[in-house]
């Protein structure tokens, strides 16, 4: 999926000024999340590739502190977020790596996300998805190449969980708030605008001929303000002001809308059209998991979960309940997702080597888990990429 073989696609995974101290010490402290499912298989996969780097693309000692989370967890403790988690993280770790959750679809009384509470707890207010592929399938069944950066608002909407169940003349019915805030809309613009200003900078590196993007750089924001004219209006209203309020992102990117529904339309249908695309938490959530599909599978596509001190890889897919234990899920997204997380830490070029050793397994074809059409195992692909750092 991803081409870290390109210095604009490399630059499609930075997304945030992280502090670069880390990368001027001599050790990197990352706390290790597995919580459910298959995140116990890929998250020791991505620990496994990340003690491989050499010592010439990796100067820092890796340290590791594995901590507890999730629904499982909650059933046997009766929190899903331990305290001493969250207390490991603010004062131990440089950064973390999640695993999956296996989040209930029914009411559990007590239970709430562990990813959603670390991501408001660790101010990680934005979720960041590449999607770049040499060749994504289309819904016309056309093959094309796509460069795209999903920037999806973590801490609000609907997701800030405020639901309650009322008793009406009529029977039961079910109310939930949903929070878009100018402070939230206004730093997720931010990032979508500069990241875009970011990737066109990186662009000029590399010969026109090979460019995937070959535009101005472009942020399409994302809203359903036709309908949600309140919530998304503000939403919309006030990412359009970081545009309009910035010469330089007036003058240097192009600036497009598209209601949610046809946003999910035109991405199957041209995916090439989209560079950055922002959008709510919810909404962006559904459109990041649904390019998936462009590129093949969930078990290839990575996320940071991005604040300004603060990085948590996670890769997209969840806790897959039905192939956990059996190690055969795919490790990539989770490997991918250690790769971002050093990017934001300063280490680029050992995120570069991880980069560039999946492509090149996925691109030999001959180590595939059966997401993939393949049957190897989730040990098989982590040796695979190991033996190429």
């Amino acid at each position: 999926m991803l081409s870290a073989l390109r210095p604009v696609q490399l630059a499609a995974r930075r997304t945030a000024s992280m502090s670069t101290s880390s990368a001027g010490s001599k050790s990197l402290t990352i706390g290790l999340i597995p919580a459910d499912g298959i995140g116990r298989e890929v998250i020791p996969a991505a620990r496994q590739v990340l003690e491989a780097l050499g010592s010439d693309v990796m100067p820092a000692r890796l340290s590791f502190v594995d901590l507890d989370a999730g629904f499982e967890y909650f059933q046997r403790h009766g929190v899903a977020l331990p305290e001493q988690t969250l207390a490991a993280l603010k004062g131990d770790c440089d950064g973390a790596l999640f695993g999956a959750v296996s989040s209930p679809s029914h009411r559990v009384a007590g239970y709430s996300s562990p990813i959603v509470g670390l991501r408001k707890q660790m101010d990680l207010y934005a979720n960041v998805r590449p999607v770049i592929s040499g060749a994504a399938a289309t819904a016309s069944g056309e093959r094309r190449a796509i460069d795209m950066l999903i920037i999806r608002e973590n801490t609000e909407c609907l997701y800030i969980k405020e639901e309650a169940l009322h008793e009406g003349a009529g029977g039961r019915y079910a109310t939930a708030t949903r929070r878009i805030s100018e402070a939230a809309s206004r730093r997720a613009g931010e990032m979508a605008f500069s990241m875009a200003l970011q990737r066109d900078r990186m662009r000029q590196h590399v010969a026109a001929g090979e460019r995937t993007w070959t535009g101005r750089p472009k942020v399409t924001v994302v809203h359903k303000s036709n309908v949600l004219s309140v919530t998304d209006g503000l939403w919309r209203e006030t990412v359009r002001g970081v545009h309009a309020a910035s010469a330089q992102y007036r003058e240097r990117i192009d600036i497009e809308e598209q209601l949610v529904d046809s946003m999910v339309y035109r991405m199957f249908r041209e995916p090439e059209a989209f560079d950055v695309v922002v959008a709510p938490n919810m909404y962006g959530d559904i459109i990041s998991d649904g390019a998936a599909a462009l590129v093949g599978s969930l078990g290839l596509v990575p996320s940071a979960n991005v604040g300004d001190s603060f990085v948590v890889g996670e890769p997209v897919h969840g806790s897959a309940p039905d192939i956990a234990g059996k190690n055969i899920a795919n490790p990539i997204a989770a490997i991918r997702s250690a790769a971002m997380l050093l990017e934001r830490t300063g280490y680029a070029s050992a995120a570069l080597a991880i980069y560039r050793a999946v492509d090149k397994v996925l691109e030999a074809g001959l180590v595939r888990t059966p997401d993939l059409g393949g049957r190897s195992t989730t040990s098989d692909v982590t040796e695979a990429v190991c033996q190429l750092l």
